[in-house]
């Protein structure tokens, strides 16, 4: 596999327990365990440091194919992401004078983690407010413990959402709960979250939980998971007719595959598949 000067090749085949990536973080933690990424956010608040290794860290996953799934969670006590750091934005535009442009493309985070191919899964613990929601909107599926909590108060969302919110909470939990939900500022604890569809379980040991369902996901063919997330994702923006015509040329597509003997040749001999990604 090819990396880039210094990187580390990791071979998942070889592996035990957690391996941190190469690069070197200070506002996250950046893990591998075998298929598996884990970012963890180590800042409740997301500065402009935590949103630039958010983006590096997800480039970084890319380059490391047998990875398969990732997961984001938080190493805070108590809190998923509590929103921007509005101090260091307010200090940036009295300092610099930086132009509202250039402070959403510094801050954004959650549409690098929604360009990820394989599967992400948020790992809620505690508040996920603001900008924080966002990044947990951002991934394909959300778990959360008993105590965590959700929703665009004012204190954390300031004038308005910059980081996805208004396209990325009605395509989970419909246009008038999620004008309801930006508009009154309402926080919703971890039960009315589930009963509106904005997460798919409550989990006690919410990471634990994260990572075997990851796990789980990895086990499967990693061209299979990325064409699900790709006719999934792009459909909801296509016509029915266009999103079925998407879905049966990557069917197609999978037939030229390696993967595909693979799985076939595996079944026939009664034994675990071993899928390469090609």
């Amino acid at each position: 596999m090819s990396t880039r000067a210094g990187a580390r090749t990791f071979d998942s085949r070889l592996e035990v327990g957690y391996h941190k990536l190469p690069m070197t973080y200070r506002a996250i933690d950046l893990q591998k365990k075998g298929r598996l990424a884990v970012i963890a956010l180590r800042r409740p608040l997301v500065d402009s440091t935590l949103a630039s290794e958010i983006r590096e860290a997800c480039l970084e996953i890319r380059q490391y194919p047998e990875i398969r799934a990732a997961v984001l969670s938080s190493a805070v006590g108590g809190v998923f992401c509590r929103g921007t750091d509005w101090k260091e934005v307010s200090a940036l535009q009295e300092d610099s004078g930086m132009a509202p442009e250039a402070l959403v493309e510094l801050y954004s985070a959650a549409r690098a983690l929604a360009s990820i191919e394989q599967p992400v899964i948020a790992a809620i613990g505690g508040d996920a407010l603001g900008q924080g929601l966002e990044l947990a909107l951002a991934c394909d599926i959300r778990l959360a413990g008993p105590k965590a909590r959700f929703g665009f108060p004012p204190a954390s969302m300031k004038l308005f959402p910059f980081d996805g919110a208004t396209q990325l909470l009605p395509r989970l939990t419909g246009k008038s709960k999620a004008l309801e939900l930006l508009s009154t500022g309402e926080v919703l604890d971890a039960q009315a979250a589930l009963r509106i569809g904005l997460i798919n379980e409550i989990a006690g040991d919410v990471r634990t939980a994260a990572q075997e369902l990851a796990m789980k996901m990895a086990e499967k063919a990693p061209l299979s998971l990325r064409f699900a997330k790709e006719a999934i994702v792009k459909g909801l923006d296509l016509t029915l007719v266009q999103g079925l015509r998407l879905e049966s040329d990557l069917y197609f597509l999978m037939h030229t595959t390696t993967d595909r003997t693979e799985g076939i040749t595996a079944f026939r001999e009664k034994r675990k598949p071993d899928f390469k990604g090609a």
